[in-house]
């Protein structure tokens, strides 16, 4: 029962269902004969494995995109604000508005569940932007998906599952972003939301429901690239679905969106309180996001150092692994950490983007074989036991690995395989913590050539930080 638990759901699920497992767990337990138990043989100690090889920070550096970042409070029990760029003014709670206007590029991320709300309601989520100055503007929707949790269930999944057509996904928030990997909108999100002056339009009015589920639990995952002609604010909202006369469900308009906007509060229950930076004892709690980050999108070269240009392969039986998405405790050796800052942000909400979801990692390998014989190179992403200094000098991975999905997203593969024939992959990956992997890609490099990979990812939601990307040498 704990197992399937562990495999079927995020952290967020698990928390709350874990009480139920470990009693039910316990009764079982009870209930065997002593003489069974006694009779049962042990399992056999795991084996740690130590990578050896050299840990590097990852180079380059977040962009300064931002991000209108909704995750807190991640369960909504409450309708209210969830978190609103608006200014304070005329609004009757002026804490609830961040006062951060948007103009260009900027992403936009919303995640969050409804869980047994009374009579069964249906949850609203609402993006609405606003135009406050006196001309036109017109948003353009690059990118955009919206998923539910019953439409992208968190299922276990094999490793590696090849993922050209999509159709591999563990989580809505898996689903929303490999999509926008692919550059797909959605067909229910227009192409240019055009806003008169000083009006509002609804950017996103969707529904999570939860009646007629085996368990009433669900969520939403929502991620979009947006390009704004000129100033505009943002706010999610969540509100429970209106009632016609005859007592059935419909969507709230914009103008009971706009009123809550104007006079709500904040949605509860409220997240746990994060511990400050600079905080030096006692339990550390990273937090949810409730703000506006600063990043969407990390590009780097690897290579030997800024004076290159190539990335000179490992000694055979060696691997060269570079962090991905370091963060406090977190940072696998390295002075690295990579989480995006806040621009803005609600006082009792996360410090960083912890876990810098839906950020999108552009990497290029440009691997180059100085020997003067073939060599057999893979490259590999993976999550290994998470330290902050490296205790064994190297990377850690475990057999077998800690039962716990660790990152469950779509990765884009783009290289010369060893025909010569260019190839662009998409690989679906769901690995847990510690689990020793095969290589997304193995090549033959010949002596004294070089060859680029590119590697793409967007950090799906409900993965847990930190991966590396290991480069190796295989020995012959």
């Amino acid at each position: 029962m704990l197992k399937f638990m562990l495999a079927k759901f995020p952290l967020s699920v698990f928390t709350l269902l874990l009480g139920l497992a470990i009693t039910q767990t316990f009764e079982c337990t009870t209930q065997k004969d002593n003489s069974a138990i006694a009779q049962t043989s042990p399992k056999p100690a795991p084996q740690e494995i130590v990578q050896p090889g050299e840990v590097r920070a990852l180079p380059g550096k977040l962009d300064n995109i931002p991000v209108f970042n909704s995750n807190s409070p991640e369960w909504i029990k409450t309708e209210g604000i969830l978190l609103s760029t608006f200014p304070p003014n005329g609004k009757k709670v002026p804490a609830a508005h961040l006062n951060f206007p948007f103009q260009g590029r900027f992403d936009l991320f919303a995640h969050h569940y409804s869980h047994t709300p009374k009579d069964l309601q249906t949850l609203y989520l609402g993006v609405i932007v606003h135009n406050p100055g006196k001309k036109p503007v017109t948003v353009d929707v690059l990118q955009a998906a919206s998923y539910l949790m019953q439409d992208a269930p968190f299922v276990t999944l094999s490793p590696y599952i090849e993922n050209n057509d999509g159709k591999a996904y563990s989580g809505p928030g898996d689903r929303a972003v490999g999509d926008v990997l692919r550059g797909v909108r959605q067909a229910d999100f227009p192409a240019k939301l055009i806003i008169p002056p000083g009006q509002s339009r609804m950017l996103l009015n969707h529904p999570i429901p939860v009646r007629n589920l085996e368990k009433p639990v669900n969520g939403r995952s929502s991620f979009m690239r947006l390009r704004s002609s000129d100033q505009v604010y943002a706010a999610s909202l969540a509100m429970f679905a209106k009632k016609n006369s005859d007592n059935t469900e419909r969507p709230p308009t914009l103008a009971e969106w706009q009123a809550l906007l104007n006079t709500g509060n904040f949605a509860g229950p409220r997240d746990k309180t994060p511990t400050p930076p600079n905080a030096t004892s006692g339990a550390l709690i990273y937090g949810r996001v409730a703000g506006v980050s600063s990043g969407s999108q990390w590009q780097a070269k690897l290579v030997d150092n800024p004076q290159t240009t190539i990335l000179t392969i490992p000694q055979p039986g060696k691997a060269i692994s570079y962090t991905l998405d370091t963060l406090r405790n977190g940072r696998l050796g390295t002075e690295q950490i990579q989480t995006a800052k806040m621009l803005v942000r609600y006082p009792d909400t996360a410090y960083e983007a912890h876990g810098n979801y839906a950020v999108e990692y552009k990497l290029t390998l440009p691997l180059s074989n100085n020997t003067n014989q073939n060599q057999t190179v893979t490259v590999t992403l993976e999550t290994p036991l998470k330290e902050d200094k490296l205790s064994q000098g190297g990377v850690r991975f475990r057999k077998p690995s800690l039962d716990f999905p660790f990152f469950r997203g779509t990765v884009r593969l783009r290289y010369f395989d060893d025909q010569g024939q260019q190839k662009t992959r998409y690989v679906h990956l769901w690995h847990r913590t510690g689990q020793v992997l095969e290589p997304l890609v193995q090549l033959v490099l010949p002596p004294s050539t070089k060859r680029i990979v590119q590697v793409d990812v967007i950090y799906p939601p409900d993965s847990t930080p930190p991966q590396v990307l290991s480069v190796r040498t295989l020995e012959k």
